[in-house]
């Protein structure tokens, strides 16, 4: 039996000259040996997660890249491809692109035998891993003498697992944590939040106004949180850091190896560990600071980007890697006339065109004849622009929809979501149990889906498409082209457009069927990488994506909401944006009475 956490602790600081040297031994250290106190890296990510000595990051590709201390084997990841990782003390886990679990490492109390199912998010702690489940409801498994792995009942968003405490987001945006308890730090304060980290023996939390709060042990000034607004906070051992609105980083607590220091420049997510901070820059640049002993503030090369693009009637739209909008074509209702401002997401409609601000606020532009371009007031996680209305996920759940309700496409059900779909004249949203709701416009049958559990859905003009939570694909309404006849495999999202779907398998290759008139369903050919000129020893470059990786990361399908014709992939000025547009959708006209 291993000796206790804490015991472990003492002895590794201890032992620590001769684990450096062992970390020179082939299966103890995995990445880059490390080259100074405070390291960057010339690779980018879409997520990053950093545990006590290494660090894990989720590639374009879908597959891992771990870095840092290796001696249980926590940073040799395995193979197949992800939607999220989280690094704990001495083991890793992540969300593949089925749904599945896969953990390793560190494993004396089973904290790396993940339960079957399909999870929406996990979250690895200090010697125990908790999980959201695709119908909102947690599992936890490992250390449980604290409680910590003993969750509540209830449905959640999201789940975050400390050293020996838990604390996870309800539907209604309230707290609940659970756990050691002797400092405060599982005793949340009353309020909604969007989001919530557990460190050590503190917690961090963003209520839904995008203030931060903290609770727990303060010897370092931990839990006093920095004034403004925030969209993402992560507690690390006895440090935190935060992304504020503008995505400038703030740090504050135990900065003994500089891990509360964060660079100057703005970020789309920070990941605190115990002794060192990584995060992912706008420009999609993964940087790390603080302790790197055993490598774990070094990431390696590779490619992470990820860019949003959403294709609408005759226009597109895109969130660039610095957060701003450009947009493109039909512009006669200023649709292709976004507002200043850093946007974490992007929806074209019919001809206009809805965005979600950093802050998580709406802003909608365009055509307003149905009051389409009339958001309402609130922080929302999802926006999704139809032809003549709009819906949105609330950061509690609960969809607000505006604009045109003539077959009742803007009157939502009641219950939580994850995500919703606005089409031609109906919508679809996936539950927070992971089943289907769509409504509107029934009249080829689009409106009522099929049985299941799904991660995410999308809504054409008459016909709906979803992923369901094994990676197969569903559709049904209109097939008179096809569309509604999705190929088999496995598939991480789909996108319905007019009369054609597209959808990206888990391998990141696209796949298109139904009518191809104008060609929207004929993928285009990748042009040849050049091969780039080597760069100096020590000096970092730019890798371009592979064409498996472009096809992942195809706009074409990254609104996940319909309105998509066709893609090809731009990377150009040092910013990569989906150019989405095939010429020649011809929206059927709806007869009006009157």
């Amino acid at each position: 039996m291993r000796a206790p956490i804490l015991v472990r602790l003492l002895l590794l600081s201890v032992l620590a000259p001769a684990l450096v040297i062992l970390a020179a031994t082939p299966g103890w250290f995995s990445g880059s040996p490390p080259e100074g106190v405070q390291a960057s890296a010339a690779a980018s990510t879409t997520q990053v997660s950093a545990g006590w000595g290494h660090t894990c990051g989720v590639k374009t590709d879908g597959t891992l890249a771990c870095w840092g201390w290796n001696g249980e084997g926590q940073a040799s990841p395995p193979a197949g491809t992800f939607t999220q990782v989280s690094a704990g003390q001495d083991h890793t886990c992540g969300v593949k692109t089925d749904g599945t679990l896969a953990c390793w490492g560190w494993n004396d109390h089973w904290q790396a035998t993940p339960p079957a199912g399909t999870f929406s998010q996990v979250s690895a702690g200090g010697a125990h891993t908790c999980g959201v489940k695709t119908d909102g409801t947690l599992a936890c498994w490992g250390y449980n003498v604290y409680g910590q792995a003993t969750p509540p009942a209830g449905t959640f968003s999201q789940v975050s697992a400390g050293g020996w405490h838990t604390c996870g987001v309800k539907t209604d945006g309230t707290l609940t944590c659970w756990g050691w308890n002797a400092y405060g730090q599982a005793t949340p304060p009353a309020g909604t939040f969007s989001q919530v980290s557990a460190g050590l023996r503190h917690t961090c939390g963003v209520r839904t106004d995008g203030i931060l709060a903290c609770w727990g042990y303060n010897y370092y000034g931990q839990a006093t949180p920095p004034t403004g607004t925030f969209t993402q906070v992560s507690a690390g051992w006895q440090h935190n850091c935060g992304l504020r609105t503008d995505g400038t980083l703030a740090c504050w607590g135990n900065n003994d190896d500089g891990q509360a220091t964060p660079p100057d420049g703005t970020f789309t997510q920070v990941s605190a560990g115990w002794y060192h901070t990584c995060g992912v820059r706008t420009d999609g640049i993964v940087a790390c600071w603080g302790q790197n002993d055993w490598g774990q503030a070094t990431p390696p090369g590779g490619t992470f980007n990820k860019p949003r693009v959403s294709a609408g009637g005759q226009h597109t739209c895109g969130v660039k890697t610095d957060g701003t909008l450009t947009c493109w074509g039909r512009n006669d209702n200023g649709q292709a006339t976004p507002p200043a401002g850093t946007f974490t997401q992007v929806s074209a409609g019919g001809q206009h065109t809805c965005g979600m601000r950093t802050d998580g606020t709406l802003s909608c532009w365009g055509d307003n004849g149905f009051g389409q371009s009339t958001a309402p007031a609130g922080t929302f996680t999802q926006v999704s622009a139809g032809r003549y209305h709009t819906c949105g996920v609330r950061t509690d759940g609960t969809l607000a929809c505006w604009g045109d309700n003539w077959f009742g496409e803007a009157t939502p059900p009641a219950g939580t979501f994850t995500q919703v779909s606005a089409g031609e004249a109906h919508t679809c949203g996936a539950k927070t149990d992971g089943t289907l709701a769509c409504w509107g416009d029934n009249s080829w049958g689009q409106s009522t889906p099929p049985g299941g559990t799904f991660t995410q859905a999308s809504a054409g003009e008459v016909h709906t498409c979803g992923v369901k939570t094994d990676g197969t694909l569903a559709c049904w309404g209109d097939n008179r082209w096809g569309q509604s006849t999705p190929p088999g495999g496995t598939f991480t999202q789909v996108s319905a457009g007019g009369q054609h779907t597209c959808g990206v398998r888990t391998d990141g290759a696209l796949a298109c069927w139904g009518d191809n008139t104008y060609g929207q369903a004929t993928l285009p050919t990748p042009e040849p990488t050049p091969t780039p000129p080597p760069h100096p020893p020590g000096v970092g470059g730019t890798v371009k994506l592979p064409p498996a990786a472009i096809a992942a990361e195809s706009g074409a399908l990254a609104d996940g909401c319909g309105w998509t014709f066709g893609s090809y992939t731009a990377l150009a000025a040092g910013v990569a944006v989906v150019a989405v547009g095939v010429a020649g959708w011809y929206a059927r006209r709806r007869w009006r009475a009157g």
